[in-house]
Parts: C-alpha cells; structure tokens; sequence
C-alpha cells in the first residue's frame, strides 16, 4: 500500500475490520512482525523506540476523535506544547501556536481552556497542535466521530485547506462516507485485509490481520 506525499486519504471499512490498528502500525505505534513501513525514506520498522518517538515528535502529526487536549491549559498553552517539549524557545512557541490558531479561525479563543469552546473549536485546537511541528503527515482517527454535521463539514474543509495550501498528506480513519467523499481516494478495508485503494485490490500482512 502507498500514500502519495501531498495526498489526503480515507481509510473505511466497517467496525472491527482493524482501521485504527492500520493507523497504528503505520504512524509506529504499534509493532509490527513482518513488513517494512517507510516514511519520506525512512524505514520506521528498523528504528528503536527513542528513535520511532523521535521521528513522531518531528515529522508526525495526530488528531484523535477526544480531542486529547489538557484541560488546565488554554488553546495556546495546549498548541504550543509539543514545540516546548521538542526544545523550542517559548517566545517562538507562543509566537507559532498563536499563528496556528489564527489559522484554524480561533486566534479570539486562543485564551481559552477546552472546557469553554464547543466541540468543532476543540478539533481545531487539536488539529493546530498536530501542525505544530510541520508534520510530513497527519494521521486523524475519526476526527469528526463526535460532531455535529455541519462542524464535521467544517472540520474536514479545514484539513482539506491545509493539506491543499500546506502540501501535508493526511491519512483520516472514519466511517462517514461524506468525509471520505471528500478526500482524494479511499482505502477500504475488511476483516483486517486492506480490499481496495479505489479499485486495487491489496491485502496487508497476516501479522496485521491478527492485531486487528
């Protein structure tokens, strides 16, 4: 299976078939026992843990369907963490994650705790976070799971904007058809096999299938 860089992909399939463990094996998470994955030339399956945490702080970014986001810190503070954490210089972490929220459309909630912004405002604050580092990719598990249509239709104009202005690929686990309309092509999967890239039929490794 390949994803093009630049590329915004869906992956479907029903519940259970192993979508999110394909999200998993694929971002380095999760081991996997046979196979190789590769990102922008680097063989993520021979590295070590510190190295695979590494080159996820760097070159990755997540956004997950419960947001993730710490509640005692504001949007800003929340964004800006992960460049603090990478050894950023807090004036040019602050100064990034107010320009990332003022690029998500919430640079007038950035004082914010989640606790006072609705669920679409929370999925940009997540998605601001996971550009913080200017990922390679951004991995997204049912980024929309939790809203409401329009905010979802909101939420994915929003990657789409960003994956089109920003050349960053996104790899999006959903099970909304919608969504997946909305992307470049579709990666359907069942019972742990990977069925079709939008026609192709492929199948991912045994080991996968188990861990599915």
């Amino acid at each position: 299976m390949e994803i093009e860089k630049g590329e915004m992909v869906a992956v479907m399939g029903p519940s259970g078939c192993g979508k999110t463990t394909l999200l998993n094996c694929l971002s380095g998470i999760d081991e996997v026992t046979s196979g190789k994955i590769y990102i922008e030339d680097q063989e993520l399956t021979s590295m070590n843990d510190n190295a695979k945490t590494g080159f996820r702080a760097k070159r990755m970014g997540f956004v997950f369907q419960f947001y993730n986001l710490l509640p005692v810190l504001t949007a800003t503070e929340n964004v800006e963490l992960p460049l603090l954490i990478a050894g950023t210089d807090p004036k040019e972490a602050r100064k990034k994650a107010l320009e990332l929220l003022d690029a998500v459309g919430l640079s007038q909630r950035a004082a914010l705790r989640p606790n006072a912004l609705s669920g679409g405002e929370r999925q940009r604050v997540t998605i601001a976070r996971a550009l913080s580092n200017t990922p390679a990719i951004v991995w997204a598990d049912e980024p929309t799971g939790d809203l409401d249509v329009k905010t979802s239709d909101e939420v994915v104009a929003l990657m789409r904007r960003l994956n089109k202005e920003n050349g960053q690929t996104f790899v999006i686990v959903t099970h909304d058809p919608e969504v997946g309309a909305k992307c470049d092509r579709i990666i359907h999967m069942r019972d742990g096999n990977v069925v079709t890239t939008n026609g192709n039929v492929r199948h991912i490794s045994e080991e996968i299938k188990q861990l599915g």
